[in-house]
């Protein structure tokens, strides 16, 4: 394969545009994604840990002053990040009746944060832990000798995590951290297969609190029927003008696909969701479907909302997982390895076109039909070069896969899906012996797909998805 055909450049690409590409993005958040209880701030409950009387730092210390200065801290948290945050509570507690009594009362915060006050109040902190919720303990320096408790039991993989610090601005890399766990919290999943197909949520919200609901095709083809066809054509005209090019669909087959778009859409209103996650080769292999949903993915995608093909469970818990707190929409991958460049190409005919980030500017993209099957209508996004990526999965609710590599370019080729992301990574040949190394456990064989599947986002966020794993209970594997 030559080189020329091999890559495909921004300046190849470019001159197919010809001034068509609208300098206003179609896929501009049109979906209200900030509408849903999904998208509201975190709730995070204050805890003060103290006693009747200090030895260490000071027999004199007066806790309730060490207080006040801690709540003017957190009220300026509070308004660097307006609508994100919100704290309750705050209450000193002195003993373990008092906590007791305060662990009674009715709470549907996302994360306690925890101050010790003094040293020694880990028998305090550890009935905190053990109720399950996520919880930060802030240590500042000289309030105590708790912190090497929290170390100990952070490593006993308890949800918790610590900040040892005298700056109150490192709670900021965990904003939009809480806000993950209230966006897991209170997402509904939405999972269309056929019965004997289906996946089964009930893992993941035990883990997470996420919600799932199982529409059945007929469901989704009742409400395609009741779409307005005359929207579905206006967005059609507008999807075409803002494409590079059209290359193999033909209109009518366009519409059908903004109409399938239109009726997710409803679909997730209607269930009052935010994720949609279809088998959709085989749905529209049977006649189940009247339409691939790769575009309409594309753009629930691009609007901070959730479209996942071939109902994939995993992939679509890691985007909520993700997404919710990079901002980056998720790309599902069929990944392929060629050791000689170093290189993995991530390849999917889904995929959103602001993959720099949720509002960004969107990529260039031509129309394309399924490359699998030659039908339909899909989408061939020239990706951006130049940027790290984070490549995960989860293996299930426990466990998730972890890599990372960096965006090189695109690849030209009528082989595979779509579009074609080239990643430069550390070590192909380590990660090829490793690959699915943690969902490779039992006596049987995974499936194909499962294998396969991982889900790239642009930016390196392993440290926020560790600080996640120990927050929220899932263990973080390493590939390659």
């Amino acid at each position: 394969m030559s080189e020329s055909r091999y890559l495909l450049t921004r300046r190849r690409f470019m001159p197919a545009l010809a001034g068509a590409f609208a300098p206003l993005s179609l896929f501009a958040a049109e979906e209200d994604a900030q509408g849903g209880p999904w998208a509201g701030p975190a709730t995070v409950r204050k805890v003060y840990l103290g006693g009747a009387r200090a030895g260490w730092p000071r027999p004199d210390v007066d806790q309730e002053q060490d207080v006040k200065a801690i709540e003017a801290q957190l009220a300026e948290v509070e308004r660097r990040y307006p609508g994100q945050i919100r704290f309750t509570g705050g209450e000193l507690i002195r003993n373990a009746d008092q906590l007791s009594a305060w662990l009674a009362k009715p709470d549907d915060s996302d994360v306690v944060l925890v101050f010790p006050m003094i040293t020694i109040v880990y028998p305090l902190i550890r009935k905190v832990v053990d109720t399950g919720k996520p919880v930060v303990q802030f240590s500042l320096p000289y309030a105590g000798h708790d912190w090497s408790h929290a170390a100990a039991m952070m490593q006993k993989g308890t949800r918790l995590e610590l900040i040892a610090s005298s700056d109150f601005h490192d709670l900021d890399p965990y904003v939009s951290l809480f806000r993950t766990i209230h966006h897991l919290r209170r997402s509904k999943v939405l999972l269309i297969a056929p019965p004997a197909a289906r996946p089964k949520g009930e893992p993941y919200t035990q883990q997470f609190g996420t919600v799932f609901g199982y529409p059945a095709y007929a469901e989704l083809k009742a409400v395609y029927d009741s779409v307005n066809v005359e929207q579905a054509r206006k967005l059609a005209r507008e999807f075409i003008e803002s494409a590079a090019k059209i290359v193999e669909p033909p209109e009518n087959e366009i519409v059908d696909s903004l109409r399938q778009y239109l009726a997710m859409k409803q679909l997730l209103t209607q269930e009052k969701a935010n994720a949609i996650s279809i088998d959709c080769l085989g749905g529209f292999g049977r006649g189940e479907l009247p339409a691939y949903p790769c575009v309409g993915f594309s753009k629930l995608n691009d609007a901070g909302l959730y479209g996942v093909c071939e109902c994939d469970l995993e992939s679509t818990m890691t985007q909520l997982l993700v997404t919710s707190f990079s901002n980056k929409p998720g790309f599902v991958s069929d990944p392929v390895f060629d050791t000689s460049r170093n290189e993995v190409i991530h390849a999917h005919c889904v995929s959103a076109t602001q993959l720099k980030g949720i509002g960004t500017a969107p990529s260039p993209f031509m129309v394309r039909t399924h490359l699998e099957d030659h039908k339909g209508v899909s989408m061939q996004v020239l990706a951006p070069a130049g940027e790290a990526v984070t490549v995960a999965r989860f293996v299930d609710a426990k466990k998730l896969m972890v890599s990372t590599g960096e965006a090189v370019g695109n690849v030209d080729d009528e082989r595979g899906c779509r579009t074609k992301i080239r990643t430069r990574v550390k070590d192909a040949r380590k990660l090829l012996a490793e690959w699915s190394g943690a969902l490779n456990t039992g006596p049987s064989m995974p499936g194909t797909r499962d294998l396969l599947h991982r889900v790239v986002f642009y930016g390196d966020h392993v440290e926020s998805i560790e600080r996640l794993s120990r927050l929220t209970g899932f263990q973080v594997a390493h590939e390659g």
